[in-house]
């Protein structure tokens, strides 16, 4: 009797990056928590990747980023700012780098989607306008992260992100005292930055600020399947 040798199984094509970027309170987390879902929901192998990701194919790996975790995104209010803003600059984008090594670019290789949340282009957009920050230096600690297949632009003034929010924190008005006017300038400026990057990268523009959840939602699934073929 002749045998066969089984045909190995196809392996799967790399997964896509899918990226969120907006202001303080456009309602990133929540497209993205709500994409993830609809993607694993209509069979697609996703993964919502966020501030806390710190999970690797390495136990060692997993315990050494989420002590880096713990440095950059619970930190002391009080150490923060005795360290300086070139000191969190450049450990953001250590925690970006590692996060992208050891979490996404893995997961990408075996063929899952990605849903970033915590994307780097708003921290980008912070550094690019501190005036005590060098111009050029922020682009060029990030240059070397992927920007995404589709990144999503959630457009919304800061001002119906205040209202939104309610409240807001010391580094959501960019460290000034001066309450509500001040989350709004800051934010304002912040986000000139961010349509600068849309308009250079080809971002997928929403303005959320005319939408609902559900009808951001819709527009967003539509996109995804429209542009990556990942029908939802």
């Amino acid at each position: 009797m002749t045998q066969t040798t089984p045909t190995p199984a196809a392996h799967p094509g790399p997964g896509r990056l899918i990226t969120f970027v907006g202001g303080d309170g456009a309602g990133k987390s929540t497209l993205a928590a709500r994409l993830h879902q609809a993607l694993n929901d209509a069979g697609h192998r996703a993964v919502l990747v966020g501030k806390t990701s710190t999970t690797a194919a390495d136990p060692s790996l997993s315990d050494y980023l989420d002590r880096l975790n713990t440095l950059v995104y619970r930190r002391d209010t009080r150490v923060a700012q005795a360290c300086g803003d070139h000191y969190w600059l450049l450990a953001l984008a250590a925690w970006y780098t590692l996060q992208d090594r050891l979490v996404i670019q893995p997961a990408l290789a075996e063929g899952t989607h990605v849903v970033l949340d915590n994307s780097p282009h708003k921290i980008l957009a912070r550094y690019a306008v501190n005036p005590d920050i060098e111009p050029r230096l922020p682009e060029r600690v990030f240059a070397h992260l992927p920007a995404g297949d589709l990144v999503f632009f959630l457009d919304l003034s800061a001002r119906e992100a205040l209202a939104r929010k309610g409240t807001f924190t010391s580094l959501e008005a960019g460290h000034d005292a001066g309450g509500d006017e001040a989350f709004i300038s800051y934010q304002d400026t912040v986000l000139d930055q961010i349509r600068h990057q849309a308009t250079a990268g080809g971002w997928t523009h929403l303005n959320v600020g005319r939408m609902d959840r559900d009808q951001v939602f819709k527009a967003a699934a539509t996109t995804v399947s429209e542009r990556l073929g990942l029908h939802l």
